[in-house]
């Protein structure tokens, strides 16, 4: 049953939940943040796109020849690019926009009880560096997803994957901290060292990649066409 609570002026209904409406000039002020922060992260993706975009097109073949090889792809990072790692990794193991194969790929982030193991036994700092050594094998490639770039179990998976013969991309944002020095290909969002700005590009690249990777491998049309 419905609310009979009255709604008083000033309150928006939304089924059982009333909401004070906001004063105008604080709706506003909301207007132009959200206006402020559209225009920031689309800043951070096209300067993003002035700087990479060989380094863009580099990753995404690295990616093809590692599926038509037989490679696989590993993917990790802490927080919200532990998320990226796992979205990114069900587009290639589903499907992106088309229907075709899976393509192998791992998200070191998803395993409750190496992660909780490996932490509880050796420290946060190895969580993927182990994870790297028992299922990285020369030929595969490792997407590593740090915004900062500094992330500490983040540099030594990349360290073990340069001692496997494992190729790296680097998906960072600002200056490009240590890691920038360490992959094979940065990606680098520099732009912005705000993380949320930095995130929002990641994905987008993320998605590029999938797609152009649909695209390449198996004659999927970009969705812009």
């Amino acid at each position: 049953m419905r609310s009979l609570i009255p709604v008083n002026p000033g309150t928006v209904k939304r089924g059982l939940t009333v909401f004070p409406t906001l004063p105008k000039i604080r709706q506003l002020r909301m207007k132009k943040s959200i206006m402020s922060l559209f225009a920031d992260s689309l800043t951070a993706q096209q300067q993003f796109l002035r700087e990479y975009e060989e380094a863009l097109n580099d990753a995404i073949a690295a990616v093809v020849s590692v599926f038509k090889s037989g490679g696989k792809i590993l993917l990790f990072g802490n927080g919200g690019s532990a998320a990226d790692a796992q979205h990114i990794a069900a587009e290639f193991v589903n499907r992106y926009l088309i229907e075709r194969p899976p393509l192998p790929a791992i998200a070191l982030t998803t395993d409750t009880s190496a992660l909780t193991s490996i932490a509880n036994d050796y420290g946060v700092e190895d969580l993927f560096a182990k994870q790297v050594r028992a299922l990285g094998r020369s030929g595969d490639l490792a997407i590593a997803i740090s915004t900062s770039g500094n992330s500490l179990n983040v540099l030594r998976a990349i360290e073990v994957c340069q001692e496997l013969g494992i190729r790296t991309i680097g998906l960072t944002g600002g200056n490009g901290g240590k890691m920038a020095n360490l992959v094979d290909c940065l990606l680098c969002v520099s732009a912005t060292s705000v993380t949320p700005r930095i995130q929002e590009t990641h994905i987008l690249i993320g998605h590029i990649i999938c797609e152009m990777v649909d695209e390449t491998l198996f004659g999927g049309e970009s969705s812009k066409l």
